[in-house]
């Protein structure tokens, strides 16, 4: 009886998005109401998605993609030329830049809870009790944290308006075809070239960035949220607190 010989191991490192998740997370709690929907809807729709299903559509991309010819090297061009980077591969890579911004707010909070300790220590009130209070302290987001996380935000929408572009110069009209005619050396003529399950992966396609835009438009609600808030608590304290005043605050308070 031949022996068969065992599966080669999957070598290709794998991305631990609940590490991923969890660092994002951590600014959540700081967050607008708004920026926690925003959260959600990025882990339940976009990460979980990408891991439990999408990466198993895309699984068979390369070894299903053939050609009517036996021509050596012509289904690797054809399939490079209508396949130029991976989907799984763009969308963790867009997922990772959305996400950074918020790397920024993290970094300012905690800079916040640095100068927070410094002055509780030289004020004589630097407890243990005191210090563990102010790191689990909810911040507000409030003088230069504001601007901080308002970038933050028009960050996110640059880099989502950015993939969606990309996607449509890559993938005209976000579709997969079942057929595409390939040219390229080294095929002897224009090949006919097959791509597996293209309904699938178009319907995949397209509700991934569908939830690319309502990310979008969440973030620019925020935005709106966020800057008429400080222009309506403004207006309230026109009397006492000049415009100067005001964008003072804004820019000088920690």
């Amino acid at each position: 009886m031949p022996l068969t010989p065992p599966p080669e191991p999957d070598l290709e490192p794998k991305m631990n998005w609940a590490s991923f998740y969890a660092v994002i997370s951590g600014v959540n709690r700081h967050s607008t109401g708004i920026g926690r929907i925003w959260l959600s809807v990025l882990f339940i729709f976009r990460i979980l998605v990408l891991v439990v299903a999408a990466e198993s559509v895309w699984g068979d991309e390369r070894s299903h993609f053939t050609c009517n010819t036996q021509q050596p090297g012509c289904n690797s061009v054809c399939y490079d030329h209508f396949f130029p980077i991976s989907h799984i591969r763009l969308w963790a890579l867009q997922l990772i830049l959305v996400s950074s911004p918020a790397l920024l707010v993290t970094m300012h909070i905690a800079h916040r809870r640095h100068v927070d300790k410094k002055l509780y220590r030289r004020s004589g009130r630097g407890s243990p009790k005191e210090l563990e209070q102010i790191k689990t302290q909810k911040m507000k987001i409030t003088g230069a944290l504001w601007w901080t996380y308002l970038i933050s935000l028009l960050f996110r929408v640059l880099f989502e308006s950015a993939f969606l572009y990309l996607f449509y110069m890559i993938y005209p009209g976000y579709r997969m075809f079942r057929l595409v005619k390939c040219d390229s050396y080294p095929c002897p003529n224009t090949v006919d070239c097959f791509v597996s399950r293209p309904t699938e992966k178009t319907v995949f396609t397209v509700f991934m960035l569908a939830v690319s835009g309502v990310c979008i438009v969440l973030n620019i609600a925020e935005v709106v949220f966020l800057v008429g808030k400080a222009t309506s608590q403004h207006l309230n304290n026109a009397k006492d607190s000049p415009v100067g005043a005001w964008i003072s605050q804004k820019l000088f308070s920690y």
